[in-house]
């Protein structure tokens, strides 16, 4: 069996940015992904500050690109609540958005040039292999490759946390639906990720390069009568605001769906394994941080490693901890979120209460953005 020090199963955002500080600490890594790059994937599209920031850290920002916004502006009826990204020192006070499949690419290709890691696009990891209650490694495509640490990062239905009984099936069950569109020339493009919230479904506009806009809808799967199709459009005449900017704009990929849009794993690490990015479980997009809480939990995971591979049962449980954590108040925030989803009154009201108090909104925008805890805490005296 050829041994190497970390094997990740998935080469998406989570995957190949941990390969890459993994390389660039010396660790010997496998990276390998089913599809081939570039590919297109159904997602939000906005990098919140906080994973702007580990692009930063990981000198990849200009390779990146994308297009920058200021915050996130919420639509309800005739109401309009913006929310800026707060000023918090050592971390930029903007997002972008990109599309994801470039995301993607750019990641798996410095992945590829990474001292120390090897890349594999087009490979499926068929299990993970168990000896004596431990993950040793993966079989991929009939060979046993062994290492001190198997790291499942292979997305939302991920196999490695199917195989390993860890699949805990999703409470709400909702869809998403996205399109990208290039506006009509002339047209301003929106500098704000713009979300226009009706009972039970949320449309997601995220502004892009080249004059181009994500449009993203989330729905209930109750709610929908007929094909999504039908539905994805007419809710974009819904909106005038949107259906303006749509306005001699040509579409520019085919709709695309995703479901479900939340699930957990009864357990994200074990003897020589971790979950990670939606493998390790999401709650909803709603609040818009996934590929942010991707990259933040690979950094977070890589300067563990750090700590030796000889040890990983002595440093995994405070990892989980850490984890834990950090993702902590996002959960909370989303939770609220999607409360508030299912109770339009009190999300008119609440929008309201923004509007008098922008900073308050700035500040739930913040801890989405991964830039600051939802309350201030004490330190241990």
């Amino acid at each position: 069996m050829l041994m190497v020090d970390v094997l990740i199963a998935g080469g998406g955002i989570a995957g190949s940015a941990l390969a890459i500080l993994l390389g660039r600490y010396g660790f010997q890594v496998e990276l390998f992904e089913k599809e081939c790059f570039p590919r297109e994937k159904a997602c939000g599209e906005g990098l919140m500050p906080g994973g702007v920031a580990v692009i930063e850290r990981m000198n990849l920002r200009e390779a990146l690109g994308g297009k920058p916004f200021n915050g996130v502006r919420y639509h309800f009826g005739s109401q309009t609540a913006e929310g800026k990204f707060p000023s918090v020192p050592g971390l930029p006070a903007v997002g972008y958005g990109q599309r994801r499949k470039h995301m993607d690419a750019v990641l798996f290709q410095a992945a590829a040039e990474t001292a120390g890691v090897t890349v594999h696009s087009g490979v499926s990891v068929e299990r993970a292999i168990l000896k004596d209650g431990r993950v040793r490694g993966l079989s991929v495509q009939g060979e046993s490759l062994t290492a001190k640490l198997v790291v499942g990062a292979d997305g939302v239905h991920s196999r490695i946390r199917s195989q390993l009984g860890l699949d805990q099936p999703a409470r709400r069950k909702r869809l998403g639906a996205r399109a990208h569109f290039r506006l009509a020339r002339g047209r301003p493009q929106p500098s704000w990720v713009n979300v226009f919230v009706r009972p039970r479904r949320e449309i997601y506009v995220t502004p892009l390069p080249e004059d181009e806009i994500l449009v993203a809808a989330l729905v209930s799967t109750h709610d929908l009568k007929s094909s999504i199709d039908h539905h994805f459009y007419g809710w974009c005449q819904d909106e005038p605001v949107l259906h303006s900017w749509l306005e001699g704009a040509a579409q520019v990929t085919p709709l695309r769906c995703v479901y479900p849009l939340s699930g957990s794993a009864r357990r994200c690490s074990g003897r020589g394994f971790v979950l990670l990015g939606d493998a390790a479980g999401f709650l909803d997009p709603i609040t818009g941080g996934g590929m942010t809480q991707a990259l933040m939990t690979a950094e977070l995971l890589a300067g563990y490693v750090q700590q030796g591979l000889d040890d990983v049962d002595d440093w995994l449980m405070e990892f989980e901890r850490g984890r834990r954590e950090m993702l902590r108040d996002y959960r909370i925030l989303t939770q609220g979120v999607l409360w508030l989803a299912d109770h339009p009154k009190l999300t008119e009201k609440a929008l309201s209460v923004f509007r008098i108090s922008p900073s308050l909104l700035s500040h739930f925008i913040g801890v989405s953005g991964g830039m600051r805890p939802l309350l201030r805490r004490r330190r241990p005296e």
